[in-house]
């Protein structure tokens, strides 16, 4: 028998190919695709529900108007040739009227004969029409006009909202900047060629470049840079059973030479002062005091002007602020200025007003003072504890010691030593036996020997710690400082630190961080580039000149203040560019760019090593090695003052009156002179000032005294001057000599 596919089948019927696969599957058949193939006797049953389906014959001749109930049994056939109606397969399902149908013989149909049945394939369709649409009437007359309101003049205009600026990274690269703007490549690349710059893909952009774009395709933008992007700490919900008491941590700070370390050495009754250069704190000291209540921890931080990022960081991290002022001495720059960072690190405050014991202290007038500082002492009516104290005769100490615990007790500090530990570095330095050596404030979690840690873009693993005494400890608790041995390199002072899974993921925290820090140097490189075109029209011009420095430092802190110092020196007519630091000693590479780049190599705390200081004699190096910050400063100064050209400054030396004037006939008019002031030299520079005006500017050609050439008149005599190529000089004119002199300019 013939094969049919299921899609053929729907096309017949008119319907889709997924209901003739619903009858098919309904009715036993296993079709599973549009292209299987059923016969065509499976079929007909599945369509009719399981029998042949004869049509009802109504023919002409009979005159019947509708068909009879046909018989179920094969023997009872109709005479009539009326044919038999099949019942409905299922219920409710319209019958499906069929055509008449001949018998075989041509006459009516027999008892024993089949009758033939032709199924119509749109019998589904033409079995139920489609309802009649009800279209809505028409409506007559012309389209009702929308009435015109007449707009309010006085309204405010509407509110545009500006877009929020692109944020970018210092150092983008052309592709990242084409990106975050929403632009295709080959067009910022092309406006880099219309601004006159050649860039590829993949080089990094300057920010003055990356802003300049913006403008130009009207978007704003936003440049973050590493060092302003302060690392959030995370905040920590710990359970109430697991935070325990920790020890306060208490920064001292004030004016330069007011006792600050003193008054520690008084407390901790050692000799730290003694080994300080010059007497200034040159880096944060963290150290303990054991009280019956517990330890307090100390930061020391420096009071010269240089290091004001190092007192901050130290107002930062500190849970108590001590200001020490000196009785004798008073408020001073310094001293507002720690006030200001403690209360921007919105930190307790407490004074110490040291020196009481030396003569002209005057512990009330300091009161007063930190009183218009919005210091009012809690013995006036205030909120902040006032407590005099002398680092020489320990007086006050104790209760010093008792107001900081009392202030800490208030506050409730308390930490889970059982979490992850995590802190603030507080200073690094790179030792030559030791390697890089980081002091670390814990302030969260136990720090332990084999921690693998990351600060900013250093990391490491903990290989072992010291104590603020030197001596080998094996974990750190919140509060404690200590020092870390392990790191790859020297962070930066005031980094957040903590620690992670294992040394893989801490090196991919430091690496991305130091990517990024490096492209943003690039940038900066590429933004100041100069070239030999650039220096020789500077040089015509005579604008400034450049001294190139080369810095090396102890410790990251000292590294920091010493550059923002050179920073402030005036570059309006001569500047020091600082082209490499670092924390260490000098070395030969530090040498060899000096020598490439013609800079001076200056190093504070710090001494050639090894060949270096061959390296930099052979190479005609200067080294200059410091440990006071003053001298840095002042020797700095003095040398860009070098470097500029000296200005040239008139000075009169002599005035003279004419009285009288006389001709002769080979040498022209003689005016016969009084010298009134100085001493006028022959080919001196002079002026012919007549009822104050200017009008001869030259050299004296002939000086004589009688009838004798002289070199020079002094004051009180009288003498005959010739002027070069001017002889229209009159009676009460004034002769001014002056020269030109040249001055060393200052900054």
């Amino acid at each position: 028998m013939a094969k049919k596919r299921v899609h053929e089948i729907a096309k017949e019927r008119g319907i889709s190919s997924k209901q003739v696969l619903s009858v098919l599957q309904a009715a036993g058949l296993e079709v599973k695709a549009a292209a299987s193939s059923v016969d065509e006797d499976d079929i007909r049953r599945a369509f009719t529900g399981g029998e042949p389906a004869p049509a009802a014959d109504a023919q002409p001749g009979d005159g019947a108007s509708s068909a009879r109930p046909a018989s179920t049994s094969a023997g009872d056939g109709d005479a009539d040739g009326v044919g038999q109606q099949a019942p409905p397969s299922r219920e409710g399902a319209p019958q499906r009227p069929t055509r008449p149908t001949r018998p075989a013989d041509g006459g009516g149909g027999g008892a024993g004969r089949r009758r033939r049945v032709v199924i119509d394939s749109q019998a589904s369709r033409r079995g139920a029409p489609p309802p009649m649409q009800h279209q809505p009437p028409r409506r007559r007359g012309r389209r009702r006009k929308t009435p015109w309101v007449e707009p309010d003049l006085n309204a405010p205009p509407p509110e545009v909202k500006e877009e929020p600026p692109t944020k970018l990274n210092s150092g983008a690269t052309v592709k990242e900047v084409a990106e975050s703007l929403g632009l295709s490549t080959p067009e910022v690349i092309k406006k880099l060629m219309t601004l006159g710059e050649m860039a590829t893909l993949t080089q990094t952009l300057s920010d003055d470049a990356i802003q300049l774009l913006a403008d130009e395709f009207d978007k704003k933008v936003e440049i973050a840079h590493a060092a302003d992007e302060v690392e959030e700490q995370p905040q920590y919900e710990d359970a109430e059973d697991e935070l325990t008491s920790r020890s306060p941590v208490v920064t001292v700070m004030g004016h330069v030479d007011h006792g600050k370390t003193s008054l520690l050495d008084a407390i901790r009754e050692t000799e730290v002062a003694a080994g300080e250069a010059g007497g200034i704190t040159q880096h944060i000291g963290a150290y303990q005091v054991h009280r019956d209540e517990g330890a307090i921890t100390f930061l020391d931080t420096p009071g010269h002007q240089a290091f004001t990022a190092m007192r901050a960081r130290g107002g930062q991290v500190a849970d108590v602020a001590v200001i020490v002022v000196a009785a004798d001495d008073g408020v001073m720059p310094q001293t507002v200025e720690a006030i200001d960072h403690a209360k921007a690190a919105e930190v307790p405050m407490m004074v110490a007003v040291n020196k009481i014991d030396k003569e002209g202290a005057d512990p009330n007038r300091v009161r007063g003072e930190l009183a218009q500082q919005g210091l009012t002492p809690a013995d006036w009516g205030g909120d902040v504890e006032f407590r005099d104290v002398s680092a020489i005769t320990r007086e006050g100490l104790d209760g010093l010691l008792d107001d900081i615990v009392t202030i800490a007790e208030i506050q409730e500090l308390r930490a889970n030593p059982g979490a992850v530990a995590s802190g603030t570095v507080i200073e690094s330095q790179l030792d030559p036996g030791r390697g890089p050596v980081v002091s670390i404030l814990v302030q969260r979690g136990t720090l332990r020997v084999g921690d693998a840690l990351v600060a900013g873009a250093s990391w490491g693993r903990v290989r072992a710690m010291n104590d603020y005494r030197g001596e080998r400890v094996d974990a750190a608790r919140p509060g404690e400082p200590t020092e870390v041995l392990g790191f790859n390199g020297v962070p930066e002072a005031g980094e957040h630190v903590r620690a992670v899974e294992n040394e893989r993921r801490a090196r991919q925290l430091a690496g991305e961080r130091a990517t990024r820090l490096k492209t943003e140097a690039l940038a900066r490189r590429q933004g100041v580039r100069v070239s030999l075109e650039d220096i020789f029209e500077r040089a015509q011009k005579g604008e400034a000149a450049e001294l190139t420095l080369i810095v090396k430092a102890d410790v990251a802190g000292s590294l920091e203040a010493l550059e923002d110092e050179i920073a402030k020196l005036p570059h309006d007519q001569v500047s020091a560019t600082v082209i490499h630091d670092g924390v260490g000693g000098i070395n030969e590479s530090d040498v060899m760019l000096a020598a490439a780049s013609n800079a001076v190599v200056i190093g504070f705390n710090v001494r050639p090593v090894q060949d270096a200081a061959q390296v930099a004699t052979r190479e005609g190096v200067e080294i200059r090695t410091y440990s006071v910050i003053y001298r840095v400063i002042e020797e700095l100064r003095a040398a860009l003052e070098g470097l500029l050209e000296p200005e040239e400054v008139e000075q009169t030396v002599a005035t003279a009156e004419i009285r009288e004037t006389f001709r002769a006939s080979r040498v022209g008019t003689i005016a016969g002179c009084h010298v009134t002031s100085g001493t006028v030299r022959r080919g001196g520079q002079v002026r012919l000032v007549r009822d104050g005006t200017v009008v001869y500017d030259g050299r004296i050609g002939s000086l004589r005294r009688f009838k004798d050439d002289v070199r020079e008149v002094q004051e009180g005599f009288e003498c005959g001057i010739v002027l070069e190529n001017f002889a229209d000089v009159k009676v009460e004119d004034v002769l001014e000599a002056y020269e030109m002199r040249q001055v060393e300019r200052a900054l």
